[in-house]
């Protein structure tokens, strides 16, 4: 969950900073395009998402990895995450609201989804516990 869960901040703060920088024209970023078309980085959020799904079918990165391969695919996930949840808007509207007043829904949603990796990391020894507890009664 820590792994993750750095990797998606930095991800998210990473985009956002590399968004302005393009629209700024600041710096050596430029917005990447094949065919003509704009290549949004919800794309590349979208690839890394299913790549890291695959990889834990294949149960690598799970209990019965390496742990060097667990914390690769944990900061895949959530690199994987912010990149796609970053352009939640562009989801809900189906066109490029990153810049109007719209686009303020990827913030929301990045936030919300980076509380809940919190609560992961922060409330996972508190509701292991509640868990521990609640199988102790039925015993």
């Amino acid at each position: 969950m820590f792994v993750g869960s750095v990797a998606f901040v930095a991800a998210a703060v990473g985009a956002r900073i590399i968004t302005h920088a393009i629209r700024g024209r600041v710096g050596p970023f430029r917005n990447l395009s094949v065919g003509g078309r704009h290549l949004h980085h919800m794309v590349f959020g979208i690839g890394g998402l299913l790549g890291t799904g695959y990889l834990w079918l294949l149960l690598v990165g799970t209990d019965q990895s390496p742990r060097g391969e667990s914390r690769a695919t944990a900061a895949a996930f959530g690199a994987a995450s912010a990149l796609t949840l970053d352009e939640f808007a562009l989801w809900l509207d189906l066109q490029d609201v990153y810049w109007a007043r719209q686009g303020r829904r990827s913030i929301d949603a990045v936030i919300l989804f980076g509380g809940l990796l919190s609560v992961g990391i922060w409330g996972a020894p508190l509701i292991s516990g509640i868990a521990g507890e609640v199988r102790k009664l039925r015993r």
